[in-house]
């Protein structure tokens, strides 16, 4: 069967939804596959931070990985000025995972547009009936088939693309927002596992005993002790005796 036979049997409609499906399957299988990739490097990478301590974050300081940069960039940013980690992750989230955000719409998209292809080739298929009625008397019962071929397989095909990329895309999503409660809660444990070690560290440091006449208070210049005794300038002479 050749592509001619092929484009007779199925119409432009059905056509356009052989190249939307594929499309579909493609943007799916290669969404799940980079989800599926980003996960187990966080799980190898990050996920036993609180088990391994700092030096586990910090051998993944500079790493790809766009959970890791996540948790990375709001243990920063919280530091510096951010109060909100909520927020920032949800910003950090979208700009992380942007190339993932578009596929998920394409997706959707996808789901979204086939049913409707599928209804114009039924529209299409039902105005090649009545053309074949309309141009002769007596229709030749094959042209009618056809016709009504194109109708029902292209309503078909609609419904065969659009019900497995709903599910995909669903699927998909759920993942996805899953990976956004991860972000919240490891951001949440980063932060408590940096102060932690910012507050041994500081502990650890030994005090340095003061210099003798050094003042305690910082900014309160050190007062010199004076020991009481005949000064070394004014000498005393003795009283003279008296006779």
């Amino acid at each position: 069967m050749n592509l001619a036979a092929i484009y007779n049997t199925i119409g432009p409609a059905g056509c356009a939804l052989v190249i939307v499906g594929c499309a579909g399957v493609y943007i799916a299988f290669r969404t799940y596959f980079y989800l599926a990739l980003v996960w187990r490097n966080f799980q190898h990478g990050f996920l036993d931070l609180e088990n391994t301590g700092e030096s586990r974050c910090l051998r993944n300081n500079n790493s790809d990985n766009p959970l890791i940069a996540i948790v990375r960039d709001v243990v920063k940013t919280h530091s510096g000025h951010s109060q909100d980690i909520r927020a920032e992750v949800a910003y950090l989230f979208h700009r992380n995972f942007e190339q993932t955000t578009k596929s998920l719409c394409w997706l959707r998209l996808v789901a979204m547009i086939s049913p409707l292809m599928g209804l114009l080739g039924t529209v299409l298929g039902m105005v090649r009936v009545f053309q074949a009625i309309a141009d002769t008397a007596t229709p030749d019962p094959a042209q009618l088939a056809a016709g009504i071929w194109e109708v029902l397989i292209t309503t078909a095909m609609g419904l065969s693309v659009a019900i497995p990329m709903l599910i995909a895309y669903y699927f998909l999503l759920l993942k996805f927002k899953g990976f956004h409660i991860e972000a919240v809660e490891h951001s949440y444990r980063a932060l408590e596992l940096c102060q932690g070690a910012a507050r041994q560290a500081h502990t650890a440091v030994p005090a340095v005993p003061a210099a003798p006449g050094a003042s305690v208070v910082p900014g309160v210049p050190a007062v010199k002790r004076v020991v009481a005794g005949p000064s070394a300038s004014c000498p005393v002479s003795p009283e003279p005796e008296s006779a």
